[in-house]
């Protein structure tokens, strides 16, 4: 897709070639990142000697049970989703005159927080919209304790009063593809963004600019940019934020392993474990960076000790994005816990962004019925 197919203003012209890539690469980054956790959540918190040990010398070469079934998700894919849905929430408000998307976002996130608390969504507001009301969603999948106690109340955090300042988990990160998608803005707006928004849960400078670099380097692939252009723009962000070296260090040590040799898990591991905000994009990127196709780039990124689950969706999501929905292994997409709702959220995701006047617009009152009882304004 051409970079100049999009304005700022998403007032542009979407020729049928340029939406049928937009959301091949929606679609992509969503479900390319819930495979990745898929794949990572049967074998988190174990050792890479553990691993080989229970699945051989190559480690999980397949999808393996975790949480009682292939293909289970995690919060990682959870909070993602959400994010989409704040999104989309605050594109829809836009016609309001309500223009604050960390508002909305803040409030999607609050929505999945209830997910961890509530037995289902028979109690929800008919104002919590659709993915509110996704009952497999209602499911705790090891949910970052700063990620709850940040949602833990209504009280938003900002960049200048973040909640958990000193907490740079890669809670961030693993649910910051997204604002990446938002290929109608400028990178140092869709770097913004993200940054307030990590705010809302961990408050360590090198937390939420890991969460902003993630999302510029997302968002030049799904403007047709390469891998490695990607992680140029996201230094060029960073280079002028105080505190960036943690997070700047990591994505070199990236790009230095990339020419150290043979791809292993070894060297996944020298960038460290993917607990914190750095070393989890650091292994995402170095995973997607030298992946020769989406399967082997995967297995990679979840094959080492330490939090598989987000090293492998930061990875999924970058593959995901660069090379479209098509791209990724047919056997495991059909495993996916959710994949239904995945599609779903996508496809609205990459209308609202190509078609949404049409959608919700005064001009539109006619077809904005349904679209607002999905996606309310309030």
């Amino acid at each position: 897709m051409g970079r100049a197919s999009v304005a700022a203003t998403g007032t542009s012209t979407w020729g049928r070639t340029e939406q049928q890539d937009f959301r091949s690469r929606v679609r992509g980054c969503l479900l390319g990142g819930a495979m990745g956790d898929a794949l990572g959540a049967g074998v988190e918190f174990h050792s890479l000697p553990d691993i080989r040990e229970a699945h051989g010398p190559d480690g999980i070469t397949d999808l393996v049970p975790a949480y009682g079934l292939r293909g289970a998700i995690t919060d990682d894919t959870q909070m993602t989703l959400f994010t989409v849905d704040g999104l989309i929430r605050a594109h829809v408000r836009r016609d309001t005159g309500a223009w604050h998307p960390p508002t909305d976002v803040h409030a999607a996130h609050l929505r999945w927080a209830a997910t961890q608390r509530d037995w289902g969504p028979d109690e929800r507001r008919e104002n919590d919209g659709w993915l509110a009301r996704e009952e497999w969603l209602y499911a705790r999948r090891a949910p970052g304790n700063a990620c709850l106690s940040g949602l833990g109340d209504a009280r938003m955090g900002t960049l200048e009063q973040p909640k958990n300042p000193n907490s740079k988990g890669c809670g961030t990160v693993m649910r910051s593809a997204p604002f990446g998608l938002l290929v109608g803005w400028e990178p140092q707006l869709v770097f913004q963004l993200a940054l307030e928004c990590a705010a809302q849960t961990h408050g360590h400078p090198t937390g939420v600019l890991s969460a902003g670099a993630f999302a510029v380097i997302v968002h030049a692939l799904a403007r047709g940019d390469s891998l490695d252009a990607g992680v140029q723009q996201a230094l060029a962000q960073l280079v002028n934020r105080p505190d960036h070296q943690e997070t700047t260090d990591a994505l070199k040590r990236a790009l230095g392993a990339v020419r150290q040799g043979m791809p292993s898990p070894e060297r996944v591991e020298s960038l460290g474990e993917g607990w914190t905000a750095e070393e989890a994009l650091a292994i995402g990127v170095y995973c997607a960076l030298v992946a020769e196709d989406v399967r082997h780039g995967l297995l990679l990124a979840v094959n080492h000790g330490g939090d598989s689950d987000s090293t492998g969706s930061i990875c999924g999501n970058l593959l995901g994005v660069q090379h479209g929905e098509t791209a990724l292994p047919p056997n495991w997409v059909t495993e996916l816990e959710g994949r239904a709702t995945m599609l779903e959220l996508a496809d609205d995701f990459a209308m609202e962004m190509t078609q949404g006047p049409a959608l919700h617009s005064p001009a539109a009152p006619s077809a904005s019925t349904g679209w607002l009882r999905r996606y309310p304004r309030g």
